[in-house]
């Protein structure tokens, strides 16, 4: 074999020049962001009220102990309907995620080039919009009401359901799906039989988990006229009768923690 003269001595290097170059220029335009951010915060922020805001915080602390127990009795029927409001969202949403993540799905698609991208849209928009500007829209629409709660619920749980749900039925074993295909079955029946059995663990799951993130969404919806608690909160919070906006606090505290545990027992047994 011949032996090159001269021959350049090789060094290891992780990366290239231009590649290191690039990064390093990647980090520096960072920088240049995050100090712009800054000085744009700095600019539309009165700094006199930030180094106010831990006695103004202590204020309102001691304004609203004790809280104002006898109060309570008026929350429950508020207290229903934030439940009603998340229980019934979620049902809506679920029936109506499920046709969506059908159409999603590459392997379920009745119209990959026409069907998807709509059924796709509709999941980003409704993951992209907050259900507070949900029911900011529909309160409009229908006037103040649980109607635009449970509505608004409904349209944001669309995109959670279904974006999950098609994700679950692109990675089903299609095996499965064709033996039930080889007896003869129909294409409902290949759904029913050969799908359906294989996502219903995690379609149950998301469902329950997404009630529970209803259950927390809700009770902010009446701060807009969409009925439940928050409109008590909102009451409180006009009127700076803080002793019962301080009980509003702690029973929707409660109300959260406990529908955290009923979420997390009924996963727990469904998966």
């Amino acid at each position: 074999m011949p032996v090159t003269r001269n021959a350049e001595r090789l060094v290891w290097q992780r990366r290239t020049s231009a590649r290191q170059w690039a990064i390093w220029a990647a980090w520096f335009a960072g920088a240049l962001l995050v100090v712009q951010c800054w000085r744009l915060m700095s600019e539309n922020t009165i700094w006199e009220f930030v180094w106010d805001a831990p006695a103004q915080a202590g204020d309102l602390f001691v304004r609203m102990v004790p809280p104002a127990w006898p109060y309570i009795d008026k929350l429950w029927g508020p207290l229903w309907d934030t439940i009603n409001i998340a229980t019934l969202g979620t049902l809506l949403g679920i029936v109506l995620a499920v046709p969506v993540a059908y159409c999603a799905a590459h392997n379920t698609s009745p119209s990959p080039r026409l069907l998807r991208p709509l059924a796709l849209l509709v999941i980003v928009s409704s993951r992209s919009i907050n259900s507070l500007i949900w029911a900011l829209l529909l309160v409009s629409m229908f006037g103040p009401g649980l109607l635009a709660g449970i509505v608004a619920i409904a349209l944001r749980s669309i995109g959670f359901i279904a974006k999950l749900t098609y994700e679950a039925l692109e990675e089903i074993d299609p095996a499965q799906v064709e033996a039930i295909a080889a007896t003869g079955a129909g294409k409902a029946q290949v759904v029913a039989y050969g799908m359906v059995p294989q996502i219903m663990p995690a379609f149950a799951g998301m469902s329950v988990f997404r009630w529970d993130i209803n259950i927390r969404e809700s009770t902010v919806l009446g701060l807009v006229g969409a009925g439940g608690i928050g409109l008590q909160l909102d009451a409180s919070i006009a009127t700076l009768a803080w002793p019962q906006a301080s009980v509003i606090f702690l029973l929707i505290l409660a109300t959260v923690i406990a529908s955290e545990w009923v979420s997390a027992r009924v996963r727990h047994a469904i998966i």
